[in-house]
């Protein structure tokens, strides 16, 4: 397949990679540079860090992947472990299970690293791209299309292309210098809280704890959490206030703290080896970023974390990541299809076409990725604190039901969130719907019942006040037909 035009992608993390095969698929010549060795190396296996928050992939990451090749996604099935609901663990050792859907839908956990691994595998399978490790992006001048990076020799290699990708993270280099050429709207805020991750290792050869879970030890301002892995382990993230972590620093604070809150977690782990990580594992930041435009003409496109970082607590980051994939190559697939219906080849998009198509891409996942961003930060305040709650409790039970018998009108936050490809945008307006539509029917109910037990007293009150010996017999009369 001979390419009609040059793309370069800033950043080989999973969105990068992702965004590498969909163009390449296409008809372009890739450039895929990123700043850390090649971690399928056996020798840079120990530069996997412990500040990755295990990922859970789920039905808009399993499309993107879909749409690519269906290959693709039997390969990262086949090394997922099936999560079909929260396991509430309470400060007295009890387990509640709450599962996510009445369909029996689940989301599913799957190692960073080993997604990454699949990922760079399928990049290096097509001819048209060529990996760059150990290249760190240094300038770009958006309207020629020149790159500029320096490997880890200090060599700077320099590039042309048609088109500029970053998928390079949070801190995107590339979405700073469009933000030198657009009047781009941007706003980033740290939340108060980070995380520190631990393991739990098997137990006799199996998991420890229910493996079908995301387990769950909510406890008001902070949470536990546990994800299970392939090889029988599950990975554990605390997050809290960065103020409580400045009050656990030594041995006995840190196993006095998890024998006070997490005790049952405590024992499974290890409390030799939960001092030991929370002294050596690094202490992660929490932040969300949301800004627009995402685009620069026809020129320059960010995707995933560059344009939309969240907080992991709907585990939609990576899932959203790789719908901007797929939602970008089926805005320039649509484009090309107007005039060239025979090809699949979004290569031999025009100029005028591509602005077109990073328009359109920029108009529609902005609003997305906003609405995303606030019900990942929202669900954090349902994990470490409502799942606990009985009135969040009733509420889930009673969409459940109604779900099961009117499936298409009655839909809860999370499956629309996790089981379907509804645009999130979408989706917290049907949920704001819903959520008026139940309290008022929940008041007129209540409403109904406080009237009719009412009437009831008022006629039982005449009835006993103008009879009331014979009424009285009466009531009692009938009471005794019924128990007999």
């Amino acid at each position: 397949m001979t390419a009609e035009r040059s793309v370069v992608i800033v950043g080989g993390g999973l969105v990068g990679s992702l965004t590498a095969c969909y163009f390449a698929k296409r008809g372009w010549k890739v450039d895929l540079f990123e700043k850390r060795p090649d971690i399928r190396l056996p020798e840079n296996a120990h530069l996997v860090e412990h500040r990755s928050i295990n990922l859970a992939i789920s039905e808009r990451g399993f499309s993107a992947l879909r749409r690519l090749n269906p290959g693709l996604e039997r390969q990262v099935k086949a090394l997922v472990v099936p999560m079909h609901g929260r396991m509430i663990h309470s400060l007295d050792g009890k387990q509640t299970s709450q599962a996510y859907d009445v369909f029996g839908r689940h989301i599913n956990s799957v190692g960073r690293s080993t997604l990454i691994k699949i990922l760079l595998d399928t990049v290096s399978s097509y001819s048209l791209v060529t990996l760059h490790f150990n290249h760190e992006f240094l300038e770009a001048d958006l309207d020629s299309g020149h790159v500029t990076f320096i490997n880890d020799k200090g060599e700077r290699q320099e590039m042309i292309a048609d088109l500029i990708v970053g998928a390079d993270g949070a801190y995107s280099k590339v979405r700073q210098r469009m933000m030198a050429k657009v009047n781009m709207n941007y706003s980033q805020k740290y939340i108060e809280h980070g995380y520190c991750e631990f393991s739990m290792p098997a137990l006799n050869g199996d998991y420890a704890i229910d493996p079908n879970h995301l387990h769950i030890w909510p406890r008001g301002s902070f949470m536990l959490i546990a994800l299970p892995n392939m090889d029988k382990t599950f990975t554990c993230t605390l997050f809290m206030p960065w103020s409580q972590f400045e009050q656990v620093k030594s041995e006995e604070e840190i196993a006095k703290f998890f024998r006070s809150y997490f005790p049952d977690a405590l024992e499974l782990m290890g409390e030799k080896s939960v001092c030991s990580e929370y002294a050596r594992n690094p202490k992660g930041s929490l932040m969300y970023i949301k800004c627009t435009p995402y685009t620069y003409k026809s020129h320059a496109v960010i995707l995933g974390d560059a344009a939309h970082a969240m907080v992991p607590f709907y585990g939609q980051g990576m899932n959203c990541g790789f719908e901007d994939v797929e939602a970008l190559d089926n805005i320039m697939l649509r484009i090309l299809h107007e005039t060239n219906p025979d090809t699949d080849n979004t290569c031999l998009l025009d100029e005028s076409q591509m602005q077109r198509a990073l328009d359109e891409y920029s108009c529609t996942r902005t609003s997305d990725a906003s609405a995303i961003v606030d019900l990942a930060l929202e669900n954090y305040i349902e994990m470490r604190s409502r799942v606990a709650n009985y009135a969040y409790l009733f509420r889930k039970k009673l969409e459940g039901i109604l779900h099961k018998f009117v499936p298409k009108t009655v839909i809860p936050l999370y499956t629309m969130v996790s089981f379907t490809s509804i645009p999130y945008s979408t989706v917290v307006k049907q949920w704001n719907r819903q959520t008026k539509w139940l309290h008022r029917s929940i008041w007129a109910l209540s409403a109904m019942t406080a009237i009719g037990t009412g009437v009831l007293a008022v006629r039982l009150y005449g009835l006993l006040t103008e009879y009331p010996s014979d009424a009285f017999a009466s009531i009692v009369a009938k009471a005794q037909r019924i128990s007999s």
